[in-house]
């Protein structure tokens, strides 16, 4: 592993110090571009699962805003608020925070990040003098409040008993027959909500009603391998949201503070909003998952013959969408996530990041594109909205979702962001 580090740390040190320079982040600030580190950091270097990154974005950003506030004193605190002057450094408080709370949680990559931060501080202004190393003192406390407030908190803790296998009951799906490789995170302590279990779902659709058929009957046309019925842009949407959804979003935030000129006080606040209501939505699904442990459609529709419905009809040599034959433009392949069906993570997160846009922006109506390194394709939106409809759709175009586990989802993600906006972040001037 240290051999592979080395490998890699000064070549991806240059390309974050070019991406750093680069004239299309003219408007980036230290959330910014120490968000685009973090990325680099927790997706590109430690290969976090969504699931786990996100708790290591809520983390960053969380200390990130605190920082920040502690010198603009705007908003209410969300750990804590150091003693600071207004004329203190808010670039080099965000950039240390941010810092001090990666290598906190991945010492093994301070040789790429040490030299990285210690070029960021040296280049920033010490206007007046003194307030450089005031800003820094000012990110080391709450990157040691948030460091000790995450101590013992779930992560990467004991996994969840499995249920007997019966019919609708989740196990591992063909090919690769995996299990989860973090079903720990239903089990951590939310950073927002008093109780994971808060927004416990209505669950699947019982086996034998109506609803279950409907769902199933959809999933297996559109969703199938071989769907003559799944459009050309349907399949496209459903490859483009399976890129790594938090690195995706943030990328989308980074955009989105550019064309909204946002200043470094709102950078801290929209990112510490975004990426902590979708820890906690992710914190609720996966609880939810493991609560009822539903199988998934590659399995449902292969063993139709056992869930005692007459409208559904078994079909064992079914394949969905996401199958390894499905090109794509960057590894891994395709192929159904390895854990329970219910609820969509995707559709969680992905309604707490749009019910927390709306409510910072005040209006659903912003305009936007991402590009998907998974299908190396861009998609366009008019709408926030119109983002997370697409996803609910789209994870029913790619055959590993049923409707039931998107659209539940993606109430459990608006009610977390519901949450947040009555209770934290609020202005206190």
């Amino acid at each position: 592993m240290n051999l592979q580090f080395k490998k890699i740390s000064i070549p991806l040190l240059l390309i974050l110090l070019v991406e750093l320079a680069s004239p299309t982040l003219a408007r980036a600030d230290a959330v910014t571009n120490w968000n685009l580190i973090a990325s680099n950091a927790i997706v590109g270097t430690a290969g976090q699962p969504p699931p786990v990154s996100v708790l290591h974005f809520a983390m960053v950003h969380g200390a990130v805003y605190d920082a920040v506030n502690a010198i603009d004193s705007g908003q209410q605190l969300y750990l804590v608020q150091p003693a600071a002057n207004p004329t203190d450094s808010k670039e080099a408080a965000a950039a240390t925070a941010a810092f001090r709370v990666l290598i906190g949680v991945f010492p093994g990559q301070v040789g790429m990040l040490q030299p990285l931060y210690d070029a960021y501080i040296a280049a920033l202004p010490d206007n007046p003098p003194g307030s450089r190393a005031a800003g820094v003192a000012i990110g080391a406390a709450t990157a040691s409040a948030m460091l000790t407030a995450r101590t013992n908190d779930g992560r990467f803790g004991p996994s969840p008993t499995p249920y007997p296998i019966a019919p609708g009951i989740w196990r591992p799906t063909p090919p690769n027959f995996a299990n989860d490789p973090s079903p720990w995170v239903g089990n951590v302590r939310p950073f927002l909500l008093p109780s994971a279990a808060m927004f416990r779902t209505d669950g699947p659709n019982p086996l034998t009603s109506a609803a279950y058929a409907e769902d199933f009957n959809e999933i297996k046309e559109v969703g199938s391998l071989t769907s003559i019925t799944r459009t050309a842009d349907q399949t496209d949407a459903a490859i483009f949201w399976q890129d790594q959804a938090m690195a995706l979003w943030n990328r989308i935030f980074r955009a989105l503070a550019a064309s909204q000129n946002l200043d470094i006080v709102e950078n801290a606040r929209l990112f510490a909003m975004e990426n902590l209501a979708a820890a906690d939505a992710l914190i609720g699904c996966w609880n939810d998952k493991y609560y009822w442990q539903f199988w998934r459609p590659i399995t449902a529709i292969r063993e139709a013959d056992t869930d005692g419905n007459p409208a559904t009809e078994a079909d064992p040599t079914w394949l969905p969408l996401f199958d390894p034959s499905t090109p794509v433009c960057n590894p891994p392949p395709l192929f159904t996530p390895p854990f329970p069906d219910h609820l969509s993570g995707h559709a969680s997160a992905t309604a707490a990041f749009v019910h927390t846009l709306q409510n910072f922006f005040d209006t659903d109506k912003i305009p936007f594109s991402a590009f998907s390194n998974k299908s190396c394709t861009t998609r366009s939106f008019e709408r926030f909205s119109d983002a997370l409809k697409e996803v609910i759709d789209a994870r029913v175009w790619a055959g590993i979702h049923f409707r039931t586990a998107d659209v539940q989802g993606s109430v459990l993600g608006k009610k977390v962001a519901q949450h947040l906006e009555k209770h934290y972040f609020q202005q206190v001037r």
